[in-house]
């Protein structure tokens, strides 16, 4: 059955770990990104065309630091990141120009050519089991009215005793 030769397959991976783990860790291999930024600008959504959404990202990741002069340096890096399907979609919903996101996706780069020269592009594939994006300072493409609306209403008197003693 099926279920022995799993357990067959996992057994013998487990001996060739035992008896040798480096050997064992050579054949792993890992294509992992991990990346906080923010959005250089607005998501640029697309669709295929059997109508699966395709979402392209500018991210930003800077670190600073102080040189040996005591003045505060910075340095940029820029990502392209690319999301599909669902993923993509909720991207586009909420994200805008400077917003604060976590991306892990995989690394890849892709060639075509164009006028006769070979052009290439490394981007951050985030999709499938490996992709993950979550919104780090919160949806920015709320209705302002709503948001209003909802501030005034904490304004009015709601009738709280204010002597509450926390």
């Amino acid at each position: 059955s099926s279920t022995s030769a799993t357990k067959r397959q996992v057994k013998n991976l487990s001996m060739l770990w035992l008896k040798n783990p480096h050997t064992y860790w050579r054949t792993k291999m890992l294509n992992k990104v991990t990346l906080i930024g923010r959005l250089g600008r607005d998501v640029e959504l697309r669709q295929t065309q059997s109508g699966d959404s395709v979402a392209n990202l500018s991210l930003a990741t800077s670190k600073k630091w102080k040189n040996k002069q005591g003045e505060s340096q910075e340095k940029t890096e820029w990502h392209r990141v690319v999301m599909f399907g669902k993923l993509a979609d909720i991207a586009n919903s909420y994200l805008t120009t400077g917003s604060l996101v976590y991306i892990e996706g995989e690394i890849q780069t892709r060639s075509w050519e164009k006028d006769g020269e070979k052009k290439y592009s490394t981007e951050i594939v985030c999709a499938g089991f490996t992709g993950n994006m979550t919104m780090l300072d919160g949806p920015k493409k709320d209705d302002d009215r709503g948001v209003q609306n909802q501030t005034q209403n904490t304004d009015t008197d709601s009738g709280i005793d204010d002597n509450v003693p926390f």
